[in-house]
């Protein structure tokens, strides 16, 4: 029995003990079909009390704490603990798992609901934030995710009465969630005056929009909006845990053990107690209810579940019960009966029936019991207690019959001796005690010896021995009953044990894994007679070995289902059953033990497959355990890593440090004119690679090798490529139509791409799921899947919707390497995965997978399974082995193997009828449809080669890695990197070839002929001809690995250096041997002849030397010494006098040959000598080739052409580049290519220049590149360059555009104070004690302020009404001082949209009214309109903030449709919809300038990107496509598409079309319009437009305007462009103007502004009429037919604006602005009647008779003009500070003017526009806010920014202190934000933001209040209370600096600090 094979009898669970209530809340419910379901442990539990039948759902791997059932009450999801935690969601019928949801969480899933259609699921997790996801479930997708609360949040559900609405409550909050988009929008609830804030623990909803809440105190809560309504008080008398909603009304369940049911306006029904019932007990505590119809289903927190049938309702029925809160340690089996004992911390012993699985009964002990163990006759049970004593009980009552105690620590084991007689005790005293049971237990004996606590005891049959465990891994032996230490071995082998419950011991060596520590198993069981043993293990898990085990790491079959750790195991007295208990989640598990040979003659078979009624251990795979021996080529493939120390990705950190390096107006070397084109490239990646060679629909042959993915035409003999990839591509399949195909890469986080055979375009590009590389790929039948297999240490499979780039599953696949993974061609969801050791078959399930391993059954042994096929049915499959066998599969089972090849069998592909295989053997099969026949077999060897065929097989019968058929011919690839086409007659040709698996280093090109020859660690020594025959011409196998070559000058004779310091002359013809030298130890690094007549040849090897050989006597002639490292390369100059050598420490050294004598030259002669070749990479000419921090990356090597212009180098980065030579000064320009995956080794340039040939190292490619002749040249800038626009300067300059550049918008976020103060809030000021009357009056007098008398009745009013609300009526302001493009027509072009402020304006260009959207949180600063006519008024707009959103709503209704959150920082600048109008483009302006695509319906993500170091200003899609875009910004043009879930971003390349040298520079672009046939104009900084095709600039219209083009449009209609710029005002130019298509001819328009210079910032047009938007916050609109201009809305522009005044008498309103004008407005018409230059002005006020008008500017002056003729009637400058208010007094005697200099001036009008001053204010503490005159003119009210406020008289300016005078002023108006009469308008979270002004209403009711939250309030005046109730208005985004109601309180006007907006307001 030495063998480590599992037992082949199993366990079935067949019954669980407990309920989980503890800690968890609302998790039992009653299914469709009346079932009951639970959880326990990790065990979802379907209960069918009818039958007493249990089906368990064990999909989890840890406890399942929360649980919800779907509207349907089938489907049920289940949320589990740990780390990485996820959902399940399954069917409660069949068990099946639906959807498996992953990736949400942290630490645990507490709660889940479903939506009431239950298309969505909600969960929240047990993190720090309590994240909240909601997920479309079936596709295992996350729509939205947020932070939850700060602290736990106990329940969340759905609002099953309103649509997308949420609650989720916890730890004294409760939030209200409003799902829109992609955003969860949140209100707090606020508990106000109605209740105590309490901690929220369940929740339910009526039908009327009420939301009930159960709290800790025993209230429910009813919330009506976010608004706590009314408390329900007493509902329970303690915490109400559950809240359940049924048809009838409500069930609610608390910590006093009662169950209250009320009806469905929560009014009580009836009240049931159940501690009072025959069942319950003081104490009872409930935790889930569930009332369905007549039946009540409760659950307790001790782990019962209850039916109450409700007309007997004193009468609960007990369905479960199981242990409480506690670990569950002790369990013994009752030696004659079905019964067991269990004991817990719960201080509980129970007695079960196995029979009947229920519980007999039960006692309560005062003490935790860890043991218990029955007597042989069962009528006495002893139980071991935590304190060191132990009692004996009688079994049929459970009294109690003794009670000793001898030890002090616990007793954790406890056995009666077999006869009876005694009674073994085992304590973490180190003991074991022996008791007499007929003696009344006296103790006759103890055993010591033990070093550690006793764990484990066993007595022989005999009842004369005992051998224990302890925690130290000790197994001792005592005779009894004395207790005295066996040591004598033979003694001990004698022995019969009667039973085996240890853990140490030769015979249980098995269950330990190789290398564990012994306390991980915690208990275990043998049956002898069934050679099993059951263990249980800190794991959770129980499993079954074969006993005896003897050999260490025998395999098992393992059970799931218990949670932490299995703490005791035992068979039952008959042998029938296995009961385990669990410690952590106190549960106990029946199972049924089904012996060898029997079959499971269950009722329930899909158990079965679930694959978890059996082993689904990793380990324990076979039931015959000696594998097949590995296969070495196999266990190499294993092996290979594929880590790299660096990325490509890390380039362009590397990149980053140029310029840090470089001195300050250092240039860099510029790049050179002339490039490369990849030509054909030698080689085929088989030797790690399978399956990966295909026929496209065009019948090229697809394949692929190093980075690139190669096309070859079988006719014509070329080569096409994609070359997307950055490394290694390590897997390719096609798609089933044969037109796509999927690559896999190496990377860090490796991609795997999606790309047409046709176009070579980029379809998709699938990242951000695996580490390290992608290994197998497989498109699905259907090709709308895609799955991949990553190769991070689980290998973890992903399946993709490849088109949208969305993962919509994952799974780890296996611990070992998996080769292939196939789908089932019939069924959608079914894949297989085959790879070491292992078959799996997965089935899709939402966001995961299930699983099956496939069983061998006795058919074969398990072997490792490297290529899959399927057969002609969805259930039949066949594998290939690696012992050469087809194994094939019948569902999961394996039904027979056939012989195939002699050695692995690698590949093999079905076809129509019949199957092709091909092995390590060399040979191909062809087999009949059912794989029973070979019909013909073809072997690959040289005599089978046809004739003429390109190249040679360099050895007979290599081994064949992919095999497929098509057109007439079956495909072949090799190990050995052969690509050949077999003929089915039998002759086979050689399509493409290169080098085997090894490094390659080797590389020469011959001096006349079109001929290379390269050598490599494969031994191989091959000559390849370059010219347009592509292939091998000659090959010799080396001794050893080669590591350099060199042809003779003559061509005639090879030198061959070797990697053991030896090399070899050949001849060239024949590859014969001429010479051979081993002189050296280290390998041979270079080896060069030098020139004509080539008569010297020196040989540089790793051992610093360089040996000098004389050719022709063939003797060493000379060495150079002097190198401190190895030698990397040598190069000869023209006369072979002069050598020069680079060595590993970055030494350039000088040798004379052929002595050897070292020479120093400066740097200017050596440029001066003529090399005859240079490939050395050192020296003051190379400086510029060396990238930043180059220790990390060295170029490998380096060629100079013949013409000595150009330089190539190759490098560790897998780049070829190429350099203008001689490259001096640092961070040189260069072209660069791609193809190479690694490093690049080698390159050469042929004899002509006309070719240059690179090499790589492990990619073992051969790359020819095309070189074209000067004349075949075209000359284009940057085809590859490393973007180095960036650094460059760029032509010109222009103010807009560098404001618009560097504006910074996060100061503009929010909330700072916009005006500096000192001092301390009011409401946080000590109220001083005001000396109040003796005398209390009755109630607090309200300062006198004016009110407005009733107007005389002119029959029109009789009243001046009281303001109640306000409604926006109209916004003056537009912005476009830095936004563009966001203006636009709707409807035809009746109406406008564009926005101001934070709001989004729509505006009847008829009516002239507005309407607004106001959802916005902060100011608007993008805006477009979706063009698609499905989508008509659909606008989306972006804003700034921390998180800012975008919102898209419908012009039309206001409504939001969508919000799109959570991707870009700081704010989104640009919005654009595709051509479909589904997708939208947004633009961020972190510092990543960020791009992000989006499906705005589903609010989901597509995919995004980082788009430009500095600014991009705009993104649009062409009007014609979804999936391209254009983005442009500080010099920046890119051209982006979207392939699947990655952005492709192209640079714009600059030719010299257009206008010589000066076009080639990068401008910064502002503006996209769009042409036919993917033609892109951009419009630029200097005023030309750009004209691109493709991504090439085609040509130039220069100076479309003469400043910048910052506006353009593309008609949709008719392709007319409109382009908006910065123009002086000339009469034969515009600043806009209308272009045909091709923008050759333009027509300019004028806009009348006034203005000297015109910018335009957004332009639009429709139906004749073009749309203008200006910098100046204008809007006009231009007549095309005859260019006439029309105002629409007029606003300030950009400045601060605080200056506001309403006129006294008339419907007009006057502001004032840093912009620099006073404007004066007309409310009724909308319109701005005048404008008055006056330069930056901070405050205005009208004169009582409105004739006046008094401006305070910013520079300290102020003036005053007379309304009728705006001429200024006078003005002065007393003060140097800006002039904060300004105040006519009532009878316009006096102006009062307040300074930021803290003073207040008086002047005399009286006496004419001297304005003499009269007085002033001293001693105010800070600058000037507000004044207000007293009624009578005699005193002013002065606020200031130390938060004080003071009264003095008017005009002597002296201080009022006396209170009681203060008191008895009149004012006439009140304008201050301080004093105790306002002290209610300070907000509480006031300290970062002021309130900065106010206005009382003139009835005296209202007071509106501007604050700098953008908001405007409306309060009741006065406002003493601190913190009063008001109402709150958007609109503004940040601060409202000023508010005034107009004379007759019908409006209120309200201006905006930073927005520059004008808001009227309807009062009402």
């Amino acid at each position: 029995m030495a063998t480590k094979t599992a037992p082949k009898s199993q366990l079935r669970l067949e019954w669980v003990y407990g309920y989980r209530g503890h800690q968890c809340r609302n998790n039992l419910q009653y299914t469709a079909t009346k079932e009951v379901v639970f959880f326990v442990a990790g065990v979802g539990v379907v209960y069918n009390v009818r039958d007493h039948k249990q089906k368990f759902f064990l999909g989890h791997d840890d406890d399942i704490i929360s649980l919800a059932l779907h509207p349907e009450r089938t489907l049920v999801a289940t949320g589990q603990v740990g780390k990485a935690p996820y959902i399940c969601v399954w069917d409660s019928y069949s068990i099946q798992t639906v959807s498996i949801l992953k990736d949400g969480h942290h630490q645990g899933v507490a709660a889940l609901g479903f939506d009431k259609e239950g298309q969505r699921l909600v969960s929240v997790g047990l993190d720090q934030q309590s994240t909240i996801n909601v997920w479309d479930w079936r596709k295992g997708k996350i729509i939205t995710t947020t932070r939850g609360h700060s602290d736990r949040v106990f329940d969340i559900q759905f609002n099953p009465f309103k649509d997308n609405e949420l609650v989720s409550c916890g730890v004294k909050h409760i939030k209200f969630w409003t799902l829109c988009g992609n955003a969860l929008n949140v209100k707090k609830g606020v508990f106000g005056k109605v209740g105590e804030i309490q901690t929220i623990l369940c929740l339910a909803f009526g039908s009327d929009g009420a939301t009930y809440s159960g709290t800790m105190g025993g209230d429910v809560y009813v919330w009506r909006g976010n608004n706590l309504d009314s408390v329900v008080q007493n509902a329970h008398k303690g915490s109400i845990y559950t809240l359940d909603m049924s048809d009838d009304g409500f069930a609610t369940g608390g910590r006093d053990g009662c169950v209250r049911l009320w009806d469905v306006d929560f009014k009580p029904v009836t009240k049931m107690d159940l501690t009072e019932t025959s069942e319950g007990y003081q104490g009872l505590c409930v935790r889930s209810v569930c009332w369905r119809g007549e039946k009540i289903l409760v659950g307790t927190r001790d782990g019962e579940v209850f039916e109450i049938v409700v007309r007997d309702r004193d009468k609960p029925q007990c369905l479960i019960q199981g242990h409480a809160e506690g670990e569950l340690w002790a369990l013994a089996i009752h030696p004659k009966r079905p019964l067991f004992a269990t004991g817990s911390d719960d201080h509980t012993v129970r007695l079960w029936s196995l029979a009947d699985m229920e519980l007999l009964s039960r006692t309560t002990i005062d003490q935790n019991v860890r043991s218990c163990s029955f007597s042989p006759d069962g009528l006495q049970l002893a139980i071991g207690l935590t304190d060191g004593s132990f009692m004996v009980l009688k079994t049929k009552d459970l009294s109690e019959i003794t009670h000793l105690k001898d030890r002090k620590e616990v007793i954790h084991e406890m056995k009666y001796s077999p006869s009876g007689a005694f009674l073994a005790v085992g304590s973490n005293d180190n003991f074991v005690d022996i008791y007499a049971v007929d003696q009344k237990y006296r103790k006759v004996g103890q055993c010591s010896g033990n070093s550690s606590f006793i764990t484990h005891l066993d007595w022989s049959e005999d009842s004369k021995y005992l051998q224990t465990n302890s925690g130290a891994a000790e197994r001792l032996f005592f005779r009894m009953p004395a207790g005295k230490q066996v040591t004598n071995r033979e003694e001990i082998r004698s022995i019969h044990w009667y039973s085996w419950t240890g853990v140490l011991g030769p015979e249980v060596n098995g269950i330990w894994e190789k290398y564990t520590d012994t306390n991980d198993i915690n208990a275990t069981d043998a049956y002898f007679g069934g050679e099993v043993i059951v263990t249980g293990d800190d794991f959770g898990l129980v499993k079954m070995f074969k006993f005896p085990s003897l050999k260490k790491g025998a395999k098992f079959r393992k059970y799931v289902g218990h949670s932490a750790h299995v703490t005791n195991v035992r068979f039952s007295h008959d042998k029938q059953r296995v009961i385990s208990v669990g410690g952590g989640d106190h549960a106990i598990f029946q199972w049924k033990f089904i012996p060898e040979g029997m079959t499971i003659e269950d009722d329930m078979p899909e158990q079965s497959e679930t694959a978890h009624a059996d082993s689904d251990s990793e380990e324990s795979d076979s039931d015959i355990s000696d594998v097949g021996e590995l296969d070495s080529d196999v266990e190499n493939e294993q092996q290979i890593q594929y880590d790299r120390t660096v990325y490509k990705e890390d380039v362009t950190a590397l990149k980053k440090q140029i310029k840090s390096e470089m001195k300050p107006g250092e240039k860099r070397n510029k790049a050179p004119d002339e490039g490369l084109k990849l030509e054909f490239v030698h080689g085929y990646r088989g030797y790690d690679c399978r399956n990966n060679l295909f026929y496209t629909q065009s019948g090229e042959v697809v394949y692929h090798v190093a980075a690139v993915g190669i096309l070859y035409n079988r006719q014509q003999h070329t080569q096409r490529f994609y070359l997307e990839h950055t490394d290694d591509i390590l897997c390719l399949c096609i798609h089933p139509l044969r037109d796509l195909v999927a690559t896999g890469q190496v990377g860090r986080d490796a991609a795997t791409h999606v790309w047409d055979a046709e176009t070579l375009k980029t379809v998709a590009v699938l990242k951000g799921q695996h580490q390290r590389g992608v290994c197998a790929v497989d498109f699905s039948a259907d090709g709308k899947k895609l799955a991949s297999v990553g190769l991070d240490d689980n290998h973890s499979i992903v399946v993709w919707d490849w088109k949208k780039g969305e993962k919509l599953a994952t799974t780890r696949g296996h611990k070992d390497k998996i080769f292939v993974i196939k789908w089932n061609p019939f069924d959608q969801t079914k894949l297989v995965t085959v790879g070491m050791k292992h078959i799996k078959f997965w089935t899709q399930t939402g966001g995961g997978f299930t699983s099956n391993r496939g069983t061998f059954g006795n058919i074969a042994k398990l072997d490792t399974m490297l290529c899959v096929v399927f057969g002609a049915t969805a259930d039949v499959c066949y594998t290939g082995g690696s012992s050469g066998d087809i194994y094939v599969w019948s569902g999961l089972n394996l039904q027979k193997t056939v012989k195939a090849h002699e050695g692995p069998c690698f590949a093999v592909h079905a076809l129509d009828r019949g199957f092709v295989s091909g092995g390590k053997d060399g040979v191909i099969g062809l087999w009949d449809d059912k794989f029973e026949r070979c019909l013909k077999t073809y072997t690959v060897k040289r005599s089978s080669l046809a004739p003429g065929t390109r190249g040679i097989l360099v050895e007979d019968s290599p081994s064949i890695r992919a095999i497929v058929l098509g057109h007439g011919h079956i495909l072949v690839g090799t190990k050995n990197g052969e690509i050949l086409e077999v003929d089915k007659s039998g002759p086979m040709n050689i399509l493409v070839q290169g080098h085997k698996e090894g490094e390659l280093w080797g590389l020469a090109t011959h001096a006349t002929k079109n001929y290379c020859v390269t050598v490599s660690d494969d031994k191989t020594l091959r000559i390849w001809d370059t010219s347009q025959d592509h292939k091998m011409i000659n090959c010799k196998m080396l001794k050893k690995p080669g590591r350099c070559v060199c042809f003779s000058p003559d061509g005639k004779a090879i030198a061959v250096g070797l990697n053991d310091g030896s090399f070899v002359v050949v001849n060239s013809d024949t590859l014969d041997d001429i010479v051979a030298f081993h002189h050296r130890k280290e390998e041979i690094s270079d080896i060069k002849f030098s020139p004509d007549p080539g008569k010297y040849l020196a040989v540089a090897s790793h051992d610093n030397f360089v040996d000098i050989y004389n050719v022709l006597s063939s003797k060493r002639v000379g060495v150079c010494k002097g190198s401190s490292s190895y030698i990397t390369h040598v190069d000869w100059d023209i006369r072979g006098k002069l050598l020069m050598t680079n060595s590993g420490a970055r030494e350039q050294l000088f040798f004379e040959a052929p002595r050897g004598r070292r020479q120093t030259l400066r740097n200017a002669e050596i440029e001066k000598l003529d090399w005859a070749m240079w490939t050395g990479v050192l020296g003051h000419t190379m400086e510029g080739v060396w990238p930043p921090k180059c220790d990390v990356t060295d170029v490998n090597a380096a060629c100079l052409s013949h013409d000595r212009r150009l330089i190539a180098t190759a490098d560790d980065f897998g780049f070829v580049k190429v350099f203008e030579y001689p490259v001096k000064g640092k961070f040189a320009k260069y072209k660069k290519y791609v193809g190479h995956s690694a490093h690049v080794t080698n390159v050469r340039w042929t004899h002509d220049d006309r070719c240059l040939v690179s090499i790589g190292g492990a990619d073992t490619a051969v790359m020819v590149w095309a070189h074209p002749a000067a004349e075949d040249r075209i000359v284009t800038r940057g085809e590859s360059d490393d973007s180095d626009t960036d650094s460059e300067e760029e032509g010109g300059y222009d103010s807009d555009v560098q404001r618009e550049k560097n504006i910074d918008y996060s100061t503009k976020t929010y909330s700072n104070p916009i005006r500096e103060t000192a001092g301390i809030k009011p409401h946080l000021q000590q109220q001083q004690g005001e000396a109040k009357p003796s005398v209390s009056r009755n109630a607090p007098v309200p300062p006198k302020v004016q009110r407005s008398q009733a107007p005389t009745s002119t029959g029109k009013r009789k009243k001046a009404t009281q303001v109640q609300d306000l409604n926006l009526e109209f916004i003056h302001g537009y912005r476009g001082f830095d936004c563009r493009n966001n203006l636009h027509y709707l409807n035809e072009g009746s109406d406008i949209v564009f926005h101001a402020a934070g709001a989004g304006i729509v505006q009847s260009l008829s009516s002239g009214s507005q309407s607004f959207y106001l959802e916005h949180t902060d100011d608007i600063i993008c805006l477009t309109v979706n063009q698609n006519p499905k989508f008509k008024n659909v606008v989306a707009s972006g804003q700034i903030g921390a998180s800012p959103a975008i919102h898209i709503w419908d012009a039309a209704s206001k409504e939001t449709v969508s919000i799109l959150q959570g991707f870009h920082t700081k704010g989104v600048c640009s919005v654009g919809f595709s051509c479909t109008g589904k997708i939208l483009v947004s633009v961020g302006i972190d510092d990543g300038h960020s791009i992000a695509v989006w499906r705005w319906q589903e609010a989901s993500k597509v995919c995004s990107s980082t788009g430009h170091t500095e600014r991009i200003f705009r993104a649009e899609f062409r009007p014609d496509s979804d999936s391209q875009f254009v983005t442009v910004g500080v010099k920046h043009i890119r051209f982006w598409s979207v392939a699947g879930g990655e952005l492709i971003g192209k640079k714009g390349l600059l030719t010299s079309a257009g206008t010589g040298p000066e076009a080639v520079r990068m401008q910064t672009m502002l503006s996209i319009a769009f042409g036919s046939n993917n033609v892109t104009y951009t419009g630029a900084m200097s005023g030309d437009v750009y004209v691109w095709k493709d991504n090439t600039l085609l040509r130039l219209v220069t100076k479309a305007h003469t400043g910048p083009v910052f506006a353009m449009f593309t008609t949709l209609r008719d392709g007319l462009i409109v382009t908006g710029g910065k123009e002086r005002q000339t009469k034969d130019s515009g600043p806009v103007k209308l272009w045909d298509q091709e923008m050759k001819r333009c027509r300019s328009f004028q806009l009348e502004s006034g203005l000297d210079v015109d910018v335009v910032r957004s332009v639009c047009r429709a139906k004749g009429k073009i749309l203008v938007g200006t910098k100046a916050s204008e809007i006009i609109e231009l007549n095309e037919k005859n260019g006439a201009a029309q105002n629409i809305i007029r606003g300030h522009s950009e400045g601060e604006l605080w200056g506001l005044a309403t006129h006294p008498s008339t419907a007009r309103f006057a502001t004032a602005s840093d912009d620099g004008s006073v404007r004066v407005w007309d409310i009724t018409n909308k319109v701005m009647l005048h404008k008055i230059a006056t330069g930056p002005a901070r405050s205005v006020d009208f004169s009582t008779d409105g004739e006046m008008i008094a401006v305070g500017l910013k520079n300290g002056e102020f003036m005053i003009v007379s309304v009728s003729g705006l001429k200024v009637w006078g003005k002065r400058r007393d003060r140097s500070k800006a002039i904060t208010d300004v105040r006519f007094s009532p009878n316009s005697k006096y102006l009062a003017v307040g300074s930021e200099d803290c003073c207040v001036d008086f002047y005399d009008l009286s006496q004419g526009p001297t304005l003499s001053r009269v007085g002033y204010c001293k001693g105010i503490p800070s600058f000037v806010i507000q004044m207000d005159f007293s009624s009578d003119g005699k005193y002013i009210r002065v606020s200031s920014g130390s938060y004080v406020h003071q009264v003095f008289e008017v005009p002597s300016g002296s201080p009022v202190s006396d209170q009681t005078t203060i008191d008895k002023i009149m004012w006439s108006s009140w304008t201050s934000v301080l004093g105790n009469e306002v002290i209610g308008i300070w907000p509480r979270n006031a300290d970062k933001a002021d309130v900065n002004c106010a206005h009382l209403s003139h009835v005296g009711n209202a007071l509106a209040t501007g604050d700098d939250f953008g908001l405007v309030k409306l309060f009741e005046f006065p406002c003493t209370e601190k913190f009063a109730e008001y109402k709150q208005y958007y609109g503004h985004s940040a601060h409202v600096t000023n508010v005034r109601f107009t004379f007759d309180d019908r409006y209120l006007i309200s201006t905006g600090g930073d927005d520059c907006c004008v808001f009227v307001w309807q009062c009402r």
